[in-house]
């Protein structure tokens, strides 16, 4: 069953974190790094962490389906970003400050501009009428994937909107340990958040496709439950990240009872992220593209048409999928 997403709202690390600067890392884009502590989170307790699901964190680009132009539609992340003068103003307020919500934005002049299609994300406050800047000074929001337009040609490349069909990576139904790429109606997906992932996302963790023949899917969030997961203390996670093939994975997210969720990456433990052999390339997986849920002519070259001729085949891992044939 898919989840509401992260990008919804900002979501809370397991464990309280400090920041612990990188002199050595200059050129980085962050000379520091986020690292969890041993105390649990306020919030996590508050929001009953011990009931919550646990699910895989899946490192791609976050995507959304609503509805557009009156039909379901992929909607693409896209956060409004202050302009240079307004950034600088912000960072100058945050070095004299420690709380970011202090600061006065003009939402009229202080952000760059964005396609008339824009919409924020769900459950981002506001104050009279527009979008309150997260901590960053970033507002999250989404614009709609075009099938033509370029900037998003791999998020256009996953949906097919003649035929209303999504191509979306899940558990199969009925056989326990098997994984299946499949088409799904796109108005099954509304309201929900998926990630995208394959071989141009995020410099592609899971080694999908190849750079002639590229692969992409999307995954619904909160898709992958983790089963057993150990007690909620740092030195029991850390080493069923470390050790365990169930652990092989970027992170955590934990949905909790009331649709909060609490998250924990990897990185917050000082452990590296991407990794050789990841936990979603250690299932067999099933292509599952003809039949009555697909009965459609796709075009010669798209993402589905290259799928369904790989229909039926199981492969071993996600990687082994190769469409140069």
């Amino acid at each position: 069953m898919s989840r509401l997403g992260s990008v919804q709202q900002k979501v809370p690390c397991l464990f309280v974190t400090r920041v612990k600067e990188e002199p050595s890392a200059k050129r980085e884009r962050q000379p520091f790094k986020v690292l969890a502590t041993e105390t649990l989170n306020r919030k996590a307790l508050d929001v009953d962490i011990y009931n919550a699901i646990p699910t895989e964190k899946v490192d791609g680009t976050c995507c959304y389906v609503t509805t557009y132009k009156e039909q379901p539609y992929l909607w693409a992340r896209l956060d409004r970003k202050p302009n240079k003068q307004a950034e600088k103003r912000f960072k100058k307020f945050l070095y004299s400050k420690e709380d970011s919500k202090e600061f006065i934005w003009n939402f009229e002049e202080d952000f760059k501009s964005v396609p008339d299609c824009w919409i924020p994300a769900k459950e981002i406050e506001q104050s009279n009428g527009s979008p309150l800047p997260d901590e960053n000074g970033h507002i999250p929001g989404w614009v709609p994937v075009e099938k033509n337009n370029k900037q998003y040609c791999w998020h256009a490349s996953v949906v097919d909107y003649e035929a209303k069909l999504a191509l979306v990576l899940k558990h199969h139904a009925d056989k326990l340990g098997l994984l299946e790429i499949s088409p799904v109606p796109l108005s099954d997906l509304l309201e929900q958040t998926l990630e995208l992932i394959g071989t141009n996302i995020n410099a592609n963790p899971y080694g999908l496709g190849s750079k002639k023949h590229p692969v992409h899917f999307l995954v619904p969030h909160g898709a992958f439950e983790i089963k057993k997961l150990p007690a909620l203390n740092h030195s029991d996670i850390t080493s069923w990240f470390d050790s365990c093939r169930e652990g092989k994975i970027e992170g955590i997210v934990w949905h909790c009872n009331d649709g909060r969720l609490i998250k924990l990456h990897r990185h917050h433990l000082g452990l590296c992220w991407p990794i050789e052999d990841t936990h979603l390339n250690s299932q067999p997986v099933v292509i599952t593209i003809n039949g009555a849920k697909c009965d459609y002519d796709f075009e010669p070259k798209c993402m589905f048409n290259c799928f369904s001729k790989l229909d039926g085949q199981i492969f071993s891992r996600l990687k082994d999928i190769k469409f140069d044939v």
